[in-house]
């Protein structure tokens, strides 16, 4: 291709057709961490106390035990796609690129699974202390 002009050097070297989705998910997910910290701090501001007794009777109805699991899923999804642009932008090696994308994968689906046993655990045991 030689060493033309600027233009005539990325000619063709584009929009991989996959970017517009990533930026998309990380809006969407921002929104729907929005709505749901709202929500949970709505829900805080409303209660009167705050005891282990309290907060595990109010995470064992359905409205909040949910809102709390889209949380969890919303802020591990959307963390996982930031840090996921991190490590494509600055890490250059192949190998290194996977190991990092692998334990950031599996780093992410630890996390939202601890929290959604964490919610679960809470919301199924009836608000007992």
């Amino acid at each position: 291709m030689g060493n033309g002009t600027s233009i005539g050097r990325v000619r063709g070297l584009g929009a991989s057709h996959e970017g517009a989705h990533h930026w998309l998910m990380q809006r969407f997910t921002a929104i729907g961490n929005l709505v749901s910290v709202l929500f949970l701090g709505i829900s805080l501001v409303l209660m009167s106390d705050y005891s282990y007794a309290s907060i595990a009777g109010w995470l064992s109805s359905p409205l909040p035990a949910f809102m709390m699991a889209l949380l969890v899923i919303s802020t591990f999804w959307h963390a996982r796609l930031g840090l996921q642009v991190l490590v494509e932008d600055y890490i250059h090696e192949a190998g290194s690129k996977f190991a990092a994308i692998l334990v950031l994968n599996i780093a992410s689906f630890a996390g939202a699974a601890f929290g959604l046993f964490c919610i679960a655990s809470l919301a199924f045991s009836g608000g007992a202390a």
